[in-house]
């Protein structure tokens, strides 16, 4: 029985579905009840955390570290994995997240471009700001293929690399970012 049909074989168990559902929201739903860890993806298993941390009350002053969370995950999974990260963040938690996926940089609300290029010709402060600043930053080539995705111009969902930072401030602001 995978998790989305025990949704509605537990549908009378609040404590169950409440667990059960947000594997679900993650994107998890198709994984059979008992399934060994073993047999999880990289991906699955940072989403499987995931849903254990959402089902906290508290998330206040945690920061949360994702390496390329929407790795072999179709469009949709990727936008649960937003709003998952979403959830986090309301809660009060810190995300960092490295990515590919324009999808997720295009959320972030500040990112932080490193490059020019990958390896030994990589690894400097090319841009900072939000996705908008970088998209217009010329020495970005992220902010490139990021100005077509914001301007809806861009069908694969993917660039040459970047971080995600979302935090609630002490002020109760919230700052995201994404570094590439």
């Amino acid at each position: 029985m995978t998790a989305r049909e025990a949704l509605t074989f537990f549908a009378a168990y609040p404590k169950v579905t409440t667990k059960l559902r947000v594997l679900d929201e993650v994107g998890l739903g198709y994984l059979r009840l008992g399934q060994s860890g073993t047999t999880l993806s990289g991906g699955e298993a940072q989403r499987l955390k995931l849903a254990a941390h959402l089902t906290r009350q508290e998330n206040a002053g945690i920061l949360y570290i994702f390496d390329e969370p929407t790795t072999g995950l179709h469009f949709d999974d990727i936008q649960k994995l937003l709003t998952a990260f979403r959830k986090l963040i309301d809660g009060g938690a810190s995300v960092l997240i490295i990515e590919h996926n324009l999808d997720v940089i295009k959320s972030a609300d500040w990112m932080i471009d490193l490059g020019p290029e990958g390896g030994d010709a990589g690894g400097h402060v090319v841009a900072a700001g939000t996705p908008e600043q970088v998209a217009r930053n010329l020495q970005s080539h992220t902010g490139k293929f990021l100005a077509r995705a914001l301007n809806g111009r861009n069908g694969n969902g993917t660039n040459h690399g970047s971080t995600g930072v979302s935090s609630k401030q002490p002020n109760g602001s919230e700052h995201d970012s994404t570094v590439s």
